[in-house]
């Protein structure tokens, strides 16, 4: 079942993906389309869709399914984003919550995995976790036209919400 959420701002979408590989391309696809149809710009696209793909992995790989399901492959997480008026877009990816927190990892150089909350921090203005009292755990990132690319500085690290300054809750 797909959750569509209708906002004023129409690069604004919300969208249930299974828990587990079969979601993310068609999430990636409709995040392509719909922001490159609403002008944001290539560069911001294509850290975002990474972003994206990033936290869908980290949600079926280490999170539950939103709700009362327990098997991988059974149930959905939320993928959303939205375009704030100064340009901004926040990337978000809500599950049913986990036995760890998102915490980047230093992985070996030949690890298989362990690398992707790195490769957000270096695309990121800023990311963080917010914790729900029903369980749910969202991570969110924000991004913005000029972060993630060479000589910039890599993303800070927040908690809380997006719109809160970084730290806060």
């Amino acid at each position: 079942m797909a959750l569509v959420v209708a906002q004023e701002v129409p690069t604004s979408s919300s969208m249930a993906v299974p828990h587990g590989p079969a979601g993310v391309g068609q999430a990636r696809h409709r995040m392509r389309e719909q922001l490159r149809s609403h002008g944001v710009s290539d560069s911001v696209v294509d850290d975002a869709v990474l972003i994206l793909s990033e936290l869908l992995s980290n949600a079926c790989r280490h999170g539950r399914p939103l709700g009362l399901h327990n098997e991988v492959g059974d149930g959905d997480v939320r993928a959303a984003w939205r375009v704030d008026r100064t340009g901004g877009l926040t990337v978000e990816v809500t599950d049913g919550g986990g036995p760890t927190r998102p915490i980047p990892a230093t992985p070996s150089v030949t690890a298989r995995g362990g690398r992707g909350l790195n490769i957000i921090s270096a695309l990121a203005e800023e990311w963080g976790v917010r914790d729900d009292s029903s369980g749910e755990v969202t991570v969110w990132v924000l991004v913005n036209e000029g972060h993630g690319h060479p000589g910039e500085q890599p993303g800070g690290r927040g908690n809380g919400h997006p719109d809160e300054e970084p730290g806060g809750r």
